[in-house]
């Protein structure tokens, strides 16, 4: 399998599509057994400071999030719609590739009201397993330092 662009938008567009469709249950296998993945903004990052607002160090713990998110959290109902750009393609073999890519969250509420939630870049390391582009590493980096209290979705 080559790792290149067309191949990177493609995943990125399966990917988004899993969680605006809200078929999470699908969301934790884009990810390798042991993977990184973590929602952080921009200072943070830029201070190379490793918390996150939501961080994950395998897919059990992907996995863990989505069923509590559908049978053990209390949280207004709501979707998302992800508008992502064009992947910057850093280094990319046969094996994998490192890349960014911006995007736009808007959140839908049960309501109907939308509103543009969060923007930033996901900055990536992908993996090609057994014939299967995976992420190893997915940091989600916000452009706002502002936090809504609702991050039940993954971004």
């Amino acid at each position: 399998m080559a790792v290149d662009l067309l191949a990177i938008a493609a995943f990125n567009a399966a990917y988004a599509h899993a969680i605006d469709s809200e078929a999470l249950e699908q969301w934790p296998g884009f990810f390798t057994a042991r993977c990184h993945y973590r929602i952080t903004h921009v200072e943070n990052e830029r201070e190379g400071l490793p918390a996150g607002i939501v961080y994950a160090d395998s897919r059990a713990m992907l996995e863990d999030r989505i069923a509590a998110l559908r049978e053990a959290n209390i949280y207004e109902r709501h979707r998302y719609r992800h508008l992502l750009g064009l992947p910057l393609v850093d280094s990319a073999s046969a094996d994998g590739a490192v890349a960014r890519t911006p995007f736009m969250v808007a959140r839908i509420m049960h309501t109907g009201q939308a509103e543009l939630f969060a923007t930033g870049a996901y900055r990536d390391r992908f993996v090609v397993e057994q014939g299967r582009l995976l992420l190893a590493e997915r940091v989600a980096v916000c452009d706002s330092t502002v936090t809504d209290t609702l991050m039940a979705l993954p971004l």
